[in-house]
């Protein structure tokens, strides 16, 4: 006897290849929404291009445009930056060097900032040494790949030390930026709070003629880990600059 099983018709239907119920009433329901919305397939196309713009903007990349001259030659008026926001979403802590864009209420004001991080939690950060130069954590940095030209690190002393979860923030212009500096007297002595970092800057999008990827300097890479935070203490009051 043949005891071999034969397809029925519903079994060739389902066979590989073939569309499934479940991927039919997909293809009618994308249909149907085409077909109630003005313009069809183009308006659709349209609102989903939309969509995934809106949720990338929210999650992943931020442009944001440079409206002062505090990040000059570096970045300038008007230039747009995309802000990579899930640089520090995954247990990653901003490093020095960074330049990072975060939300400034209660601290420096009611807008986003940008500014490139000099000292991180428990670092202790001074200016200046003898020859001028910010010192973290007992070594001078040499800051003239990113220094405005003809800008000092900074034209009055400070003597800080970075609380645990915040950031010590300076502008490349030192002589045209509101910074920690200036805070340093106010509630959280000028300090970010890391969680208040709306991500990194890692490209100038525009101008087009300005296009480039932003690189964390390696004045800070022989820099050693600060100590704890509570275990320094600040030598000296910081002044207003």
């Amino acid at each position: 006897m043949d005891t071999e099983a034969q397809p029925t018709e519903r079994d060739r239907s389902s066979g590989p290849g073939t569309p499934g119920t479940g991927e039919r009433s997909r293809f009618a329901l994308v249909s149907r929404i085409t077909e109630w919305l003005p313009g069809g397939a183009i308006t659709l196309t349209l609102f989903v291009c939309l969509l995934f713009l809106l949720l990338l903007n929210a999650f992943v990349v931020q442009p944001f445009q440079i409206p002062s001259g505090s990040m000059e030659q570096g970045l300038r008026i008007g230039d747009r930056v995309l802000v990579n926001k899930l640089a520090y979403r995954f247990g990653a802590e901003p490093r020095r060097g960074d330049v990072v864009v975060f939300d400034g209420t209660g601290y420096f004001g009611d807008a986003d900032y940008i500014k490139r991080v000099v000292g991180v939690g428990g670092d202790h950060v001074v200016c200046c040494d003898k020859e001028g130069r910010i010192e973290v954590n007992g070594r001078s940095v040499d800051e003239t790949a990113f220094l405005y030209p003809g800008d000092t690190p900074s034209t009055v002393p400070f003597d800080v030390v970075v609380p645990d979860g915040r950031l010590f923030v300076l502008g490349d212009h030192r002589g045209d930026s509101s910074d920690s500096r200036d805070h340093l007297g106010s509630p959280g002595g000028g300090m970010i709070p890391v969680g208040d970092v709306i991500g990194r800057a890692d490209w100038i999008a525009w101008p087009a003629a300005h296009w480039t990827r932003l690189h964390r300097p390696a004045a800070y890479a022989h820099v050693p880990a600060g100590e704890a935070a509570g275990a320094m203490r600040p030598k000296g009051a910081g002044a207003h600059g």
